[in-house]
């Protein structure tokens, strides 16, 4: 009865865990397996001594996921120059998406925020992610920094300060509107049109497989978004991160996936997925075929 009732109350607040590690990791497979790796601690533990489970999964999840990072520092992975966060990707068809997926992009957020999280060392990370995403206390934080509460609050700080004007355009529809003005100018080859859809400082993040590709300026990624379109490539309306993106296909198999940051009209960001084991991870997701294979 004891198993059973915990393994309830760890269902219930599933969704919440993986949020968590989902904004501390950038990656969809980490944040799981840090999620799993809270459920085997509960499970083996004394929840007699337990006050508040719901706060003591959150607890470990945030130290499972902090030795995640730390440990990616000491390998000398420097996660945003090797790989974009992972996206998460449901095609925007119209129809009504299923539980699954409604609860897959409420627990997004923004790859915009995502790669400037990245940049935040570990301890910054979990200090603005914890206080200033899930309302944890900077009491309660510092503890698993082994840090005072003066100190936590000034990582936040740094944190926010990096992260400040980063919060893109909430209507999807409008987002939509700009992103699809975007891909009509990259098919008729105009220019103006395309560098009229993107703000002049604009950045273009593309993952090929072997690193990060970064384009600036609006004239550099409106003369790239010429050279890629193609006939044959079809773009597709999606919903990456819960917001308006695309997944485009090349005869039938999905070739990538772009996310788009829109602020006031204009596309501030994008992300270009075209990495052949990430394309066939979101592929499978897609109920696709990768065109990579």
């Amino acid at each position: 009865m004891q198993q059973e009732w915990l393994a309830e109350r760890f269902e219930q607040e599933r969704q919440h865990l993986y949020g968590v590690a989902y904004r501390m990791l950038g990656s969809t497979s980490e944040a799981e397996d840090a999620v799993q790796d809270a459920w085997l601690r509960l499970s083996r533990s004394e929840t007699d001594e337990i006050d508040n489970v719901g706060a003591w999964l959150t607890t470990v999840v945030a130290r499972v996921s902090l030795n995640m990072l730390r440990s990616r520092k000491t390998r000398g992975e420097v996660s945003i120059e090797d790989r974009l966060p992972d996206p998460t990707v449901v095609l925007d068809d119209g129809t009504t998406q299923d539980p699954a997926e409604r609860a897959m992009l409420a627990d997004s957020v923004s790859l915009a925020l995502l790669v400037v999280l990245d940049q935040l060392s570990p301890d910054e990370r979990l200090a603005f992610v914890l206080h200033d995403l899930f309302a944890v206390p900077f009491d309660e934080i510092a503890t698993m920094l082994d840090r005072s509460s003066d100190s936590t609050r000034q990582l936040a700080s740094r944190a926010r300060r990096r992260v400040r004007g980063r919060t893109p355009q909430s209507d999807v529809a409008a987002q939509r509107e700009v992103v699809d003005a975007f891909f009509a100018a990259a098919q008729d080859g105009d220019l103006d049109r395309l560098i009229g859809a993107l703000h002049p400082d604009v950045v273009l993040r593309a993952d090929l497989g072997s690193g990060i590709t970064t384009y600036r300026g609006a004239a550099k990624v409106a003369g790239n978004a010429v050279m890629y379109a193609h006939a044959d490539r079809v773009t597709h309306a999606a919903l990456v991160n819960g917001a308006a993106g695309v997944a485009i296909t090349f005869h039938g198999k999905l070739f990538s996936v772009m996310a788009f940051t829109v602020v006031d009209g204009r596309i501030t960001e994008i992300e270009a997925y075209a990495a052949p084991a990430q394309v066939a991870k979101l592929a499978a997701s897609l109920g696709l075929e990768s065109a990579h294979a």
